[in-house]
């Protein structure tokens, strides 16, 4: 039980760590609620298993060669942007409070989330490093049926910072002044942004490494 708890505490700290995932949960739950919030940390969480399963299968260091990270680096690249650009101009929004929780669909929210994660070669390489580490030891010590309890373990901490994030964008729609909401969204928008940029620019010097 205690290595159990051990593994939930790994689901934790990789979560934690704040990243594009965190910063569209955000801007989500500002605008749409709760559930919408959270569906964007399935969604990402949904990418972490298909990773997880793919090194577990020995297929994710076809997904590190040069020409699917730099693919992976553009098309998050421009999907950050578009998000963090979409996220300002909703801004407005929150001061009027005119913001609607079905403005967008339930598929959306998760789709976003989903997108980000699995565009994202850092996330390819993290679960690389990490979960292949977890895999190398457990395998030499324990049964298959160990394994997949250690792998829930980790998922079921990132399922509860999935639903604190969700709880803590939906406290601040409830409880913060429209003003406030305004300038957190904004916040939100840029830090997406900011990710879009660096993404752009590790794309450039995959296509400089490809070419030269």
């Amino acid at each position: 039980m205690q290595t159990f708890f051990s593994y939930v505490i790994l689901g934790l700290s990789l979560s934690i760590p704040i990243g594009p995932i965190n910063a569209a949960q955000l801007d989500k739950g500002i605008h749409q609620g709760f559930f919408h919030s959270w569906l964007v940390g399935v969604g990402g969480m949904f990418a972490d298993v298909i990773f997880m399963l793919l090194i577990y299968f020995g297929v994710a260091p076809f997904l590190t060669t040069p020409f699917v990270k730099t693919f992976l680096w553009v098309f998050g690249c421009f999907i950050l942007l578009y998000i963090g650009i979409e996220s300002l101009t909703k801004a407005k929004s929150t001061l009027s409070n005119t913001s609607n929780v079905e403005s967008t669909s339930k598929f959306n929210s998760f789709g976003t989330g989903f997108i980000i994660a699995i565009s994202n070669p850092i996330s390819i390489i993290f679960w690389l490093g990490i979960y292949g580490s977890v895999l190398a030891k457990t395998t030499e010590t324990s049964t298959n049926s160990q394994l997949l309890i250690y792998s829930s373990g980790i998922f079921l901490g990132i399922i509860l910072w999935d639903i604190f994030m969700a709880s803590v964008a939906t406290s601040f729609r409830k409880f913060f002044h429209s003003k406030a909401l305004y300038w957190i969204s904004i916040i939100a928008g840029i830090v997406l942004i900011g990710f879009g940029i660096f993404f752009g620019y590790e794309a450039f010097r995959a296509i400089q490494y490809i070419l030269f």
